[in-house]
């Protein structure tokens, strides 16, 4: 397990890095504050509207970076950093949630698909750690290989859904930048720290699906026997 665990170390250490550059980003852009004193709702609700979208509520969430849209109830959520406060941070997180509303009033192919995965996923992710060791266990004892398949497989749904993942995320940041930028929502300086918070935001997401996809690669090469530890 020596290799699983040099990934997982690797993975959690870029991971700890991106993570520490969005939150000093959006600290940062959180001191730049718009000309236009709108809030993170008020940005909300002014870009559903422009998009025709009446039938979504913009809420406050408690928590920090918990922002989210849920297409279930048709709510924008939006942490308490971001919900009440007037700065380019505020505005790229709101933005971009609303861009995952518009995703969802427009049939967005790939949202839609992710959404048809959440259940099957959500039940391999609670389960594949435990189907993939004791795989491993069996395999070493007995060499049958079939409870490590279904590991293999259920991970792979999972890394499945974290590049699936990847387009929905870039494609509600590219949204909300376009139509902050076309409305004149935020200056050209406020856009600059819009559009680095969310590029930030997005190589989270990079990152996720990357160290998926490396420990998917090691789980597949014992399965085929193409490793030893």
């Amino acid at each position: 397990m020596t290799g699983y665990y040099l990934i997982i170390g690797l993975a959690m250490l870029i991971s700890w890095f991106v993570s520490s550059r969005l939150k000093s980003k959006f600290e940062y852009y959180s001191n730049v504050h718009l000309r236009n004193g709108m809030s993170g709702k008020e940005v909300a609700e002014k870009m559903l509207r422009d998009n025709n979208i009446n039938d979504v509520q913009v809420i406050s969430v408690p928590g920090q970076l918990t922002d989210h849209y849920n297409p279930a109830n048709k709510t924008v959520n939006l942490s308490e950093g971001v919900y009440m406060q007037r700065n380019a941070a505020a505005a790229a997180v709101a933005a971009h949630e609303c861009g995952h509303a518009v995703q969802h009033a427009v049939g967005y192919s790939m949202l839609q698909l992710r959404s048809k995965l959440v259940p099957v996923v959500s039940i391999s992710s609670n389960l594949m750690q435990f189907v993939l060791m004791g795989g491993i266990v069996v395999m070493a004892m007995s060499g049958n290989k079939l409870i490590l398949l279904i590991g293999v497989i259920m991970f792979a749904l999972t890394t499945l859904f974290a590049f699936i993942t990847l387009p929905v995320e870039y494609d509600a940041s590219n949204r909300a930048m376009k139509w902050l930028k076309d409305t004149g929502t935020v200056t050209a300086e406020e856009f600059v720290g819009v559009k680095d918070s969310l590029t930030w935001a997005a190589r989270t997401y990079l990152v996720a699906a990357l160290g998926s996809l490396a420990q998917l690669i090691y789980f597949a090469s014992l399965l085929m026997g193409s490793r030893r530890d």
